[in-house]
């Protein structure tokens, strides 16, 4: 094996010794002695304590069949791996479907003696969850008819998914004799390019395949959106955002904050979009040219082992015990480097409570995968911190502050590069990669937050949810994002209907509070230094333990008041004023 391929065998030595352990674990998977019998503190420990010694080994078997999997994705022998590893899981969840709904229905005296035995001091935090869900679960039979219905309600997301990869009606389009046949991927690559007359062809046709079925998605849409609101009504929360939030212990209160303090910002938003018009010398600026180039021929071309020690030098400010684990990482092969024939593409990273974190990647020598190496060991890092020192029951993190430690590492190291730069035409660049990642992650995801509490409020208000209302809406958020510096074109007002994620409510907007956290912690890492560097690491250490708001909290970020925001778009404000400088 390379020094560049994963240790996989730190999972398992071998697929003889992954098809023992599935033998053994399958005659395991009985939960049937404890039905009934919940309401007992003594059997319910029993009960956690052997759904925790599967579900570790699952999580094992788990992990090494998609590993496996992504290494060689052609091949039928890892296709054998994941079949294996999803009919144990299925019958995993089915034998230990019970265990929610039994605790659900218990009183909740019991559930609150549950919370306060110090004897399951592992399990208070999920049960608190239980505790208030309580007011939302129904009776049996009501339970019974949701589950029943959960199954045609899910199809939406799998239209659109249809529609939008298979039956869209993207053409060839014809550009300087040559044919460029489109898709999604190509349409980036073009919008991110320097040819302005492609660019606008492309934008133009591509577009046109989505209104040229916005009937058909329109409706799928609305479906969805309604398809909310009915389980919002049947589960008696006052909206759907409520619904969505409260499934990750999130406030409302902080997709209030969120759109508040974003509106606030916008005036920076609009200078920002003013000054790539400057720069750009167009006449006329439209949404084709927001993703074009600002500094061309620059570009960090460093190979792997150069690129990770130039992560190490941005990553200093977070201590020895840090840079340690990047070396420790790279040593023991937890990751898994280079582009191979058939290896899944992109990068991740993935954890493993009993060994370690592995990344995936395929590292080519381009800025953005410099930047790649050091947000997926931002993950990898959380996981080792959150598993060394959390219970299995409490190391898994939320969704919502899952992105925070990628992007902290991010920040660090393009604070780093653009400190040690010496060549303004590399700082104008590194200033761009800053703002364009606080401008589409930020900025963009709240506009789309904003865009999804509309179609749901219209809906749960009895109004008339239609294309053009929609239409309307989008095209008159897009104006008021992104400023009269840029033309809104028609196009534009079409957008809505290609963002996949619409599709899982109420989403987009951790992505915005998860970067806004992390440009905070980041600026009082490089403020306050090590009392800052020791909250962050108890927050990275406190894996699924409170709620993601009390977590952050640790590291010094209140999302309920304004001062994360105000810290983020102060790093905003501040590139932009350098970006204009650097000539």
């Amino acid at each position: 094996m390379s020094k560049y391929d994963w240790a996989i065998e730190d999972i398992f030595s071998s697929i003889d010794e992954f098809y023992k352990t599935c033998e053994e674990i399958e005659n395991k998977i009985d939960f049937s002695e404890f039905k009934g019998r919940l309401n007992d503190a003594k059997t319910f420990l029993s009960c956690m304590k052997k759904q925790e010694e599967l579900a570790r080994v699952l999580d094992k078997l788990s992990v090494y069949a998609m590993m496996m999997h992504d290494t060689d994705t052609s091949s039928s022998t890892y296709d054998a791996l994941m079949s294996k590893v999803m009919s144990l899981g299925t019958k995993y969840s089915q034998s230990a479907a019970f265990i929610v709904p039994e605790l659900t229905a218990l009183p909740e005296e019991t559930l609150k003696g549950y919370i306060e035995n110090p004897l399951l001091k592992e399990y208070d935090y999920s049960l608190k969850g239980i505790l208030k869900q309580k007011a939302h679960i129904l009776s049996e039979s009501e339970e019974k008819l949701l589950a029943l219905a959960s199954e045609p309600f899910s199809c939406f997301k799998e239209i659109f998914t249809k529609i939008d990869n298979a039956d869209l009606p993207l053409t060839t389009i014809t550009h300087k004799g040559e044919k460029i046949e489109l898709s999604h991927g190509t349409y980036g690559l073009i919008m991110h390019g320097t040819d302005r007359a492609l660019r606008q062809k492309c934008f133009k046709a591509y577009y046109k395949a989505y209104k040229d079925l916005l009937n058909t998605i329109s409706s799928t849409y609305i479906g969805s959106v309604k398809k909310d609101v009915f389980f919002t009504r049947a589960r008696k929360y006052n909206s759907t955002m409520e619904r969505a939030l409260i499934g990750e212990d999130v406030s409302p209160k902080v997709y209030e904050k969120l759109l508040d303090c974003v509106h606030k910002a916008l005036p920076e938003l609009h200078d920002y979009i003013a000054e790539k018009k400057k720069i750009s010398k167009y006449k006329k600026f439209n949404m084709y040219d927001i993703y074009a180039p600002v500094c061309d021929g620059v570009e960090l071309k460093l190979s792997y082992d150069n690129a990770f020690e130039l992560v190490k030098e941005g990553l200093a400010p977070l201590g020895k015990d840090y840079i340690e684990l990047l070396d420790k990482a790279k040593n023991e092969r937890w990751i898994s480097v280079y582009e191979t024939k058939n290896k899944r593409s992109g990068a991740y990273s993935v954890c493993v409570y009993d060994t370690h974190p592995y990344v995936l990647l395929n590292y080519k020598e381009t800025t953005h995968d410099v930047f790649t190496i050091a947000h997926e060991l931002g993950h990898a890092m959380h996981s080792y911190y959150s598993n060394k020192n959390q219970p299995y029951s409490k190391a898994d993190y939320r969704i919502f502050v899952a992105e925070v430690a990628s992007t902290v590492n991010e920040t660090l190291l393009i604070k780093h590069l653009l400190k040690k730069a010496t060549d303004n035409k590399l700082k104008k660049y590194l200033s761009s990669y800053l703002l364009e990642m606080i401008r589409t992650t930020v900025f963009r995801q709240t506009m789309f937050s904003e865009f999804e509490e509309y179609s749901h409020s219209t809906v749960e208000n009895n109004l008339p949810l239609t294309k053009d209302s929609m239409n309307e809406k989008y095209l008159s958020l897009n104006k008021a994002y992104y400023g009269n510096a840029v033309i809104s074109n028609e196009e534009i007002a079409y957008e809505w209907a290609r963002i996949p994620h619409f599709y899982r409510s109420f989403y987009v907007y951790k992505y915005a509070t998860g970067l806004i956290s992390a440009l905070a912690i980041a600026d009082r890492i490089l403020t306050e230094g090590e009392s800052a560097v020791n909250d962050y690491k108890k927050f990275l250490s406190s894996g699924g333990s409170d709620s993601p708001i009390e977590l952050l909290k640790i590291a010094g970020v209140d999302l309920l008041t304004d001062v994360p925001y105000e810290k983020a778009f102060k790093t905003f404000s501040e590139t932009l004023k350098n970006f204009k400088e650097y000539n």
